[in-house]
This record gives C-alpha cells, structure tokens and sequence, in this order.
C-alpha cells in the first residue's frame, strides 16, 4: 500500500478536477442559455485544435492503457505498441475524409449522419450498439482496470474504490456537460503523460539502460519482444498480416465512427480545428509504446534480473504450474520502484485515465440516448428536457456498466479482452461507414440489413468461439476474425445494394465523395498549421518508427 502522503496527494487531485469540472461545465452552460441542449452536449461548437487533440487523447487513453500495455509489455514485449502506433493512420483517415462531412452535414451524433446518408432504421441501430459498446468499452473495461489498481493500492475493496472515484467522474460530467469533460480532459491528459514519463524513467534508470535490459532479454532467448512485426505463427496470434488486415477494421470504427471518441471533433469550432485536433492526437499516439508499453518490458527485465518482487502476482494455474498474474504488473511498479512522494502523482495519473475515460463515455451516452432516443418520440422536447433525458441515460449506464464488471474480470489479459470484444462489434459499422462516405451506390436498405446481419453474426461468432475455444473457429485471432466479418460485412452489403439500388435525398445525395481526392481540395491553413502537410509528416514519420522496430 502506498503511504499517506501519496495517499492525500491522490485525493487532493480527484477533489481538484471535481471542483474544475463543475465550475467550467456551469459557467458555460449559464453564459449559453439560449442554446442549452448544444451548449452541453457539443460545448457550444466552440473547441479549438489543441483542446480537441489532448480531449481524444485522454478519452482514448484510460487507466486499462496505463495497467494493460504495461502487462502487455511485460508478457509480450512491444507487440500491442502497435495498435497505439496503427491509430495514427486512422485518425489521418478521419481528419481528411470523414470530418468534413461529419461538420458539413451538422450533425449531434454519429447515428444522426447515418440517417442522412442512408435512413432512420440504420441510425437506431447505431444509436443502440453505441451505448453499449460505450458502457462495455469505454466504461466497464476502465472501471476493471482502476479496480484493480485502487485495490492494491489502497487496500480497499475493488468495487467500492471504483464506485467512490466514478460517482465523483459522473457528478461533474452530468452536472458540466462536454465543456467540463473536454477541460478536465486536458488537465488529466498532462497529469497523465507525466505520471507515464516518471515511471518510464525510473524504470530504464532501475534497469541501467536500454543495453542492459536488451542484454537480459539475449540471455533469456525473448530478443522477438522487440519486435512489433511478428511472424506467421508467432505465439501471441498476432502475426504481421493480422494487424495490419485486422487492426483498419477496429481503427476506423473506434477513431472514425465511435460517438465516444468523434464527438469531441462535432464540437469543434470550425472544419480545420476539427481537422487539425485529431492529427495532433496522431502525433501525441507515437508516445504510448515509449511511455506504457516500454515500462512493462523493463518490469520483464527487473524481474528476470532479480530487481522486482513478482511474487505477490504468482499464482497456480489449472494444470498446477506457477504462473505471474500479469494484470497488476503496473501497480506493483508504482510500490516497488518509485521513490515515496511520486508515487501519489502516479496514482493521480491513473485516476486521470479513469476518470476522463469514464467522463468521455458518460457524456457520449447522454447526447445518444438524447439525440436518437428521446428526441425521436419527443419531437418538441426543449432543451432542458433533452439535457435531464441525457443525465438519468448517463446515470443508468454507469450501473450497468458496474454489474458487468465479475463478467469482464474472466479476461487474463485486459487489454485482449477489450479487442476481442470491438473485433466482433466493429465490422458491420466500419463497413457501412466506408461505403457509405465512398461509395455513391451503398443504399439505406443495403446498409441496414448489413448492421443487422453483420452484427448478429458477430454475436454469433463470439458466442461459438468462446462455447468451443478449441474448434476451428475458436483458434482463429481475434484481428483475423475481425478482417474475416469485414469481408463478409462488405460483400453482403454490395451485393444488397445491387438488389436494392440506391435512392439519393438531396441530403444523402452530397454526402458521399465522388472521388477521394475532392476530400483535399479545402485549402485549410497555411504553413506548418495545413492539414496536407501534417498528415503527410505524421505518414512518414510512422512509416520510420515501424521499420526501426519492425
């Protein structure tokens, strides 16, 4: 357990971002009176680029990145670095060819876009799936992982840590709305990243550098978790070909067509604030393999060498081996090797992830059920209706979302379990994004019985594949399978559009590019500011990053 110096520094913080998010959400919202319902939801449609960048960010980056990369690290090196690195190519995919719809068309909500591409029946269904992947993803997930971090710290039982810091979360983000989320957003974003680069450091000075930990791996015969380009066959299920058929398919859906994470770009002030926050996020998403993942290989290195004590985390497996309970790597590093006095701001680094993510999801939640739920049987509901729907939506899902938390404890690995769960959710949704945006014969009927089928086959196949894990099914990788249901997803809605031809509205009729370079023809800013120019730098510069750690 930590001391209780670091202990008040932690509650000290939690108290401080409550207090910030109340008096920014409120002032907002009195001085935007006239437009409540906006004001809340999308923050008046008044957030610049470095606000929207840091917002995606820190909704993006929870306390299940700061524990699971750090686990992943210490199991399998820097292979999951690549899904930090992977999402830099989509957020350029979202800045340049999906923004400007998402700002021409005006919409709320995402579900809202696909009633004007394609008809309402396609935006219930997105609207329902949203919510819940919100409060399975973006919540429970963040919830299990903060959980266990509070726990050992603390020594207070995991779920009424969770419950004491996401009432407190929920307080300021039903209370503030979207400008009190995207503020406290950005404050626990650099609370967050200096909590990550102090243990980075403290990690590599333990070890004695780079060579040393480089040279235990050598010993140890593990010099492949280095790599973030495996081969076909490698043990993780990870191969090459997988992440870069499987990881599109998650990326587009989660940066691209996700309330939780696109919704901070809907609030943008203008189309190149909202172009330029998300390739910023780019450039932010290089540090995550530097600052999470490389910790848990040095905790791999300490612990091979004799210089961490696992053997809290040892535990005895079915078939009665002794194996390391991985999940709880992070914390045990927090207690080991950070002197007394920071340890208390590497907990508020990871109540910052939790926080902002729970804070991120909640708001989405309550502009959905809002938006797409209330408003389509109330009609004429005023503002302060549709903002009270938002706040008792928001208060249900975090329910929720606490009673599956026993459920999601069953995953060994945190972070696989999440991608598991997007891999079979996503496809349907990528594909009738995609098509929709570039593809002018894609028709409402075709991308309709596309999410139904699409999803229900996704459901299908989670359920077989973990009822029979050892069946051919069950062996295939969750990012081959989410590649494999992207497929199907794309053939099936083709063929529907064939047989149901498409019928453009005059609003539908414009929201699709005719060719993907009309996307580049706004000039944006001029200098190092343009949208081309950064999207360009941030290609090579990841193109470079793969190949030194390839």
């Amino acid at each position: 357990m930590i001391g209780s110096f670091d202990a008040t520094v932690s509650i000290l913080y939690v108290l401080v971002i409550l207090a910030i998010g109340l008096y920014t959400g409120l002032r907002h919202r009195s001085a935007n009176k006239k437009n409540a319902a906006s004001s809340y939801f999308l923050a008046g449609k008044s957030l610049k680029w470095p606000m929207i960048g840091l917002a995606l960010f820190a909704t993006n980056i929870s306390c299940v990145h700061l524990v699971s990369l750090a686990q992943s690290g210490f199991d399998t090196g820097l292979l999951n670095g690549t899904f930090e690195w992977m999402a830099s190519f989509t957020l350029i995919l979202l800045a340049l060819f999906f923004v400007p719809f998402y700002i021409k068309s005006g919409v709320s909500t995402l579900p809202d876009f696909l009633e004007k591409r394609y008809n309402r029946a396609s935006r219930d269904w997105l609207a329902f799936i949203s919510i819940l992947s919100a409060i399975i993803i973006h919540i429970s997930f963040s919830l299990l992982a903060g959980g266990i971090v509070l726990q050992t710290l603390f020594g207070v039982n995991m779920y009424t840590s969770v419950i004491i810091i996401a009432v407190i979360t929920t307080i300021y983000t039903v209370v503030g709305g979207l400008k009190a989320v995207v503020v406290t957003e950005s404050i626990q974003t650099v609370v967050l990243l200096s909590g990550a680069v102090i243990m980075s450091v403290v990690a590599y000075q333990k070890m004695g550098g780079w060579d040393d930990m480089v040279h235990v791996l050598q010993q140890k015969n593990e010099l492949n978790k280095l790599s973030m380009m495996r081969p076909h066959g490698d043990a993780s299920g990870l191969p090459w070909y997988a992440v870069l058929l499987g990881y599109p398919v998650l990326g587009i859906w989660y940066w691209c067509a996700d309330q939780t994470i696109v919704q901070r770009v809907l609030g943008a002030k203008d189309e190149n604030h909202a172009r330029v926050g998300p390739l910023f996020c780019g450039f932010i998403k290089i540090l995550p393999v530097f600052i999470f993942v490389m910790p848990g290989l040095f905790a791999y290195a300490l612990y091979q060498t004799g210089h961490l004590d696992v053997g809290s985390l040892k535990t005895v497996d079915a078939a009665g081996k002794e194996v390391v309970n991985s999940k709880g790597i992070y914390t045990l590093m927090i207690l080991q090797l950070i002197p007394k006095g920071l340890a208390g701001i590497l907990v508020a680094a990871l109540l910052s992830g939790l926080m902002s993510q729970i804070s991120g999801a909640l708001n989405s939640i309550s502009t959905l059920a809002s938006y797409d739920i209330y408003k389509r049987y109330k009609p004429d509901a005023s503002d302060d209706k549709l903002v009270r729907a938002g706040k008792i939506a928001a208060g249900i899902s975090f329910i929720v979302s606490l009673l599956l938390l026993p459920l999601l404890n069953n995953y060994e690995s945190i972070f696989n379990g999440l991608n598991d769960i997007i891999a079979h959710i996503a496809p349907p949704i990528t594909c009738v994004f995609l098509l929709g945006v570039f593809w002018k014969k894609a028709s409402a009927i075709s991308a309709q019985l596309t999410l139904y089928i699409g999803s229900a086959a996704g459901v299908l196949v989670f359920i077989y594949s973990k009822a029979l894990p050892h069946s051919l099914l069950g062996q295939v990788p969750f990012m081959m399978m989410a590649f494999y249901l992207f497929v199907f997803c794309v053939l099936l809605q083709v063929a529907l559009s064939f047989i149901y031809k498409v019928q453009h509205t005059a609003e539908s009729g414009v929201l699709y590019w005719r060719s993907p370079l009309e996307s580049l023809k706004s000039p944006g800013w001029a200098g190092v500011g343009n949208y081309k120019f950064l999207s360009v730098l941030l290609i090579v510069i990841m193109v470079a990053l793969f190949w030194v750690f390839r």
